[in-house]
């Protein structure tokens, strides 16, 4: 009953603040909306997770009796925070300073050269990330009101608490955003039960999960889900996907980075699962079906046409 009230609490939370940041759409369209919002949530996760941890190390240090100079040195040490697996976050991309210069014209500017220092920082976030908050031509002010409204989202504190939190929130604007495009939602969101329903049929308490059609990348987040309710290991598990769409493959990437599940990606294109060979001609999309899962979660006729979808493939970080 705990859970069931602290899920409805989540709910209503993410409810409360899509109608605000829905507020401020004013004429962008959703679908180019979205990865604005998405975007700015990834970048506050990861800008909370790396306070947390400098808090944390900050602690660790003064017991030690390191103060000064020293211990300002190794707060800015990339190596301890990657060490417990938080991203590095450089000073221009945390949340403050973006905060503290959101009335600044050039704002969106300045949040893409953000994000541009945090996949340089980051070689496995590299390219994965929605960096082109300029080009959209929204208003400071309506992007301000935006920081402003993440800036109440809080994600310090318990590390997987945070994480969970995120994932909800994450996955309930997805919903949403699918709602308000219609039926060209569907390219990138499933419906979670029904995604539940698939995963629950396949069962993927080990092994290879592979999604032809893997969207924002629900059925790996489920499949996950289903390992962990049922005493499992995710380790034991992993996912292979393939998605047509760039933005939406971004959308997958952040979707699973911030579950610390750890994705990697083909330097390549690679022809669609319906075709005989991968890119080196041996075969590759069949190889990745060996003694593996399949689950559709998208339209099939998007991948199907496609002339070169992205392959992702991750496994569970812990």
């Amino acid at each position: 009953m705990a859970n069931s009230d602290a899920s409805n609490s989540e709910l209503d939370y993410a409810d409360t603040l899509w109608r605000s940041a829905d507020a401020l759409r004013g004429q962008v369209d959703a679908a180019e909306y979205k990865h604005v919002v998405l975007g700015f949530l990834f970048l506050k996760y990861i800008s909370d997770s790396f306070a947390a941890r400098r808090e944390e190390l900050t602690a660790e240090l003064e017991a030690e009796g390191i103060s000064g100079p020293q211990l300002e040195s190794l707060l800015e040490s990339r190596d301890e925070y990657t060490a417990e697996r938080v991203f590095w976050v450089p000073p221009e991309a945390r949340w403050a300073n973006l905060q503290n210069q959101a009335t600044r014209a050039d704002i969106a500017t300045l949040v893409d050269d953000a994000i541009l220092a945090v996949e340089r920082d980051n070689p496995g976030l590299k390219g994965k990330l929605p960096r082109d908050y300029a080009r959209r031509g929204i208003e400071p002010v309506k992007l301000k009101g935006l920081i402003d409204l993440i800036a109440n989202i809080g994600f310090k504190g318990d590390r997987a608490k945070a994480r969970d939190s995120l994932g909800r929130v994450y996955e309930y604007f997805l919903g949403k955003f699918a709602q308000a495009e219609g039926k060209l939602g569907g390219e990138f969101y499933t419906p979670r039960c029904v995604v539940r329903l698939l995963v629950e049929m396949l069962e993927p308490y080990n092994g290879r999960v592979y999604d032809p059609c893997c969207g924002s990348g629900g059925m790996f987040v489920q499949s996950e889900r289903f390992v962990e309710t049922h005493g499992g290991n995710t380790t034991d598990i992993s996912i292979f996907g393939q998605e047509s769409n760039p933005t939406t493959w971004r959308l997958a990437h952040m979707n699973l980075a911030i579950r610390s599940i750890e994705a990697n990606h083909a330097e390549r294109h690679s022809p669609s699962y319906g075709s005989g060979t991968g890119g080196d001609g041996q075969g590759h999309a069949q190889a990745r079906l060996d003694s593996t899962r399949v689950g559709a979660g998208g339209p099939t006729t998007q991948c199907a046409q496609a002339a070169g979808p992205v392959w992702l493939s991750a496994r569970p970080r812990r």
